[in-house]
């Protein structure tokens, strides 16, 4: 059966009724059609397959304020009329990532961060070296489309990745009403939270300045990379007991940490890892996927810390 490419103007609800039962006997239970808003024209993914492009337009339609001017969240590999067999979710869409992709017969993944070693994944300065070409020709060959959604899914109006960190420490209940950042706990010890972090997040080690003993019930969570300068000014707006944060420039917040306790304020950091502190966020977006995507294997694939201590 064919459809014609142009819109199909309905003249009444009565008219728009007729056609869509009309349309879905005549394709049965192969066929899935989404309103596409106030222009009435209907976008069908036969046999619930799915392109890149669907599911990439599907996420960033439920993003405030999107699609935005300028972002990072383009297409890193392949394109967007890919026919999507399965979708990885993970941090980095690391050799390895890839790997398990093909073995998952998956080809779209979609990763938080970048995946050419720079962040707005500028190749032009390793066009001739190896570890580029290797991963590079290992998705085309693949034929897999890789997908930044970094701007995106922070920017939902419940930032993705804090959700799924929330979700996975277990912390809903302690939210803070008036700012998702801060969380406040009965007293428990420095080293008692994060005995819980570790746990709960599968990290092996984290690093902090602080006293062990020392009780807490304040906390400012900031996964990721927020920068120096917003890490204090958030740390002088909220006065925690402890920072639990994803990365920081050694000269920055350390630094400011260390004097602030010099100076007699009992203040604690505790610094999990850029990775840790926002791989649940690939999780919660697998969730996402496996409910607004049907008939799509969604897959979250850590990619793990590529640092370790000695």
């Amino acid at each position: 059966m064919k459809f014609p490419h142009n819109p199909i103007p309905f003249r009444d609800d009565l008219n728009r009724r007729s056609f869509m039962s009309t349309l879905t006997k005549a394709l049965g239970s192969t066929v899935l059609l989404t309103t596409a808003g106030a222009s009435d024209v209907y976008s069908i993914q036969y046999g619930n397959e799915w392109t890149v492009g669907q599911v990439m337009d599907l996420f960033i339609k439920e993003v405030p304020g999107a699609p935005f001017g300028q972002t990072v969240d383009t297409l890193k590999s392949g394109d967007r009329n890919i026919r999507v067999t399965g979708i990885v979710t993970t941090m980095f869409a690391t050799v390895e990532v890839i790997r398990k992709a093909i073995d998952l017969n998956a080809n779209f993944i979609i990763a938080h961060e970048p995946t050419f070693y720079n962040h707005l994944d500028d190749t032009s300065w390793l066009a001739d070296d190896p570890v580029f070409l290797f991963k590079s020709d290992l998705l085309k060959k693949n034929n897999i489309a890789v997908w930044r959604n970094h701007d995106y899914i922070h920017r939902l109006t419940s930032d993705g990745v804090r959700a799924g960190v929330v979700r996975q420490l277990q912390w809903e209940k302690f939210v803070d009403a008036g700012n998702p950042n801060v969380f406040g706990f009965p007293p428990l010890s420095l080293a008692t939270l994060i005995e819980q972090v570790k746990r709960r997040l599968g990290i092996p080690t984290v690093r902090y300045i602080g006293d062990l003993s020392k009780s807490c019930k304040k906390i400012l969570l900031m996964p990721g990379a927020s920068g120096g300068r917003n890490q204090i000014t958030a740390i002088g707006r909220e006065k925690p007991d402890v920072v639990l944060c994803g990365e920081v420039s050694e000269w920055e917040t350390a630094e400011y940490v260390r004097d602030a306790r010099a100076k007699g304020h009992d203040l604690a950091l505790v610094v999990l890892g850029h990775v840790a502190s926002e791989e649940p966020g690939s999780a919660f977006l697998a969730g996402w996927l496996k409910e607004k995507v049907p008939g799509v294997d969604a897959t979250h694939i850590p990619a793990g810390n590529s640092l370790m201590f000695a």
